[in-house]
């Protein structure tokens, strides 16, 4: 068999698994739309839950997995990046370095229920936030601190170092360097850290069912120490804790449809901040 040959048989194994791998994408997105579309209204979409959640809207769930969305990559976003640049940037190859390193990737094999326990322990209890939006937003920001840590590493390897040495040659400082040069052309390959911090946290439910998640609470939080409804929660409340099965069943589907377009959208904002950014950095 000749090299060539064996290129060919190569190429087309790889082509039938990336088209298995998309034809179970989607399957999936089809079977959950197909069952759930029926249930979308604005009604669905802006009342309260009612009757057990057997009826009403998932209102309260869309605005709890909002907050919570947004509070985590507050916290790991910033903290992720920082400590990326500082690895890559301040860190020489030593010792400790290899330890932050595996340390990271330790962090992001952990199970998300340990997570959960740790900030069940750490954020309700020892600092006494109680059940609240800002135990499960920071709970939420450490199961995504690994990610936009390792995304950011890889971010800035991937900036050429002639930026860097240009910069410093016309006697800009480091710090000056990473700040105007490094992290412009960076930032766009960065913001992928928080694309995928997004969709892992905002379909969460360990975590989130020790510090904040409430099973029945019709009404919108008024602080950050409140607790809330949220998507992930609700939709698994709702698939096993029913009582009448065909009303749960649907709002199961729709709540995970409402779900999957959640993750959607807030993924292409993402991307279009990202495409913006990188345009930014081509036209300068």
């Amino acid at each position: 068999m000749t090299k060539q040959t064996k290129e060919y048989i190569a190429f087309w194994i790889f082509r039938i698994l990336s088209f298995i791998v998309l034809a179970i994408l989607i399957w999936i997105l089809y079977f959950i739309f197909v069952r759930g579309w029926h249930m979308l209204s604005w009604d669905f979409l802006t009342k309260m839950p009612e009757d057990g959640m057997t009826k009403g809207g998932i209102y309260p769930a869309i605005i709890g997995t909002l907050y919570l969305v947004a509070g985590s990559m507050l916290f790991a976003f910033p903290i992720g990046v920082l400590a990326g640049i500082y690895i890559h940037e301040y860190t020489n190859d030593s010792k400790f370095k290899r330890f932050m390193k595996l340390m990271t990737n330790n962090l992001a094999g952990i199970p998300s229920i340990v997570f959960g326990l740790f900030g069940m322990s750490l954020f309700v209890k020892t600092l006494n936030f109680g059940d609240s939006i800002l135990a499960g937003s920071l709970t939420l920001g450490l199961l995504a601190l690994p990610v936009v840590i390792r995304v950011t590493e890889e971010a800035l390897i991937a900036v050429d170092d002639s930026f860097r040495h240009g910069s410093l040659a016309l006697g800009a400082s480091k710090l000056i360097t990473i700040r105007k040069v490094v992290l412009p052309i960076a930032m766009p390959n960065i913001l992928t850290g928080l694309i995928l911090s997004i969709g892992r946290v905002s379909g969460e439910t360990a975590p989130i069912l020790f510090t904040v998640a409430a099973y029945f609470l019709p009404k919108l939080p008024t602080s950050i120490f409140d607790q809330v409804m949220a998507l992930p929660y609700h939709l698994y409340v709702i698939s096993t804790s029913g009582t009448k099965v065909q009303e749960s069943r649907d709002m199961a589907y729709g709540t995970a449809l409402v779900l999957v377009l959640f993750v959607l959208i807030l993924n292409l904002l993402a991307n279009a901040l990202r495409r913006y950014l990188g345009n930014k950095v081509k036209m300068n």
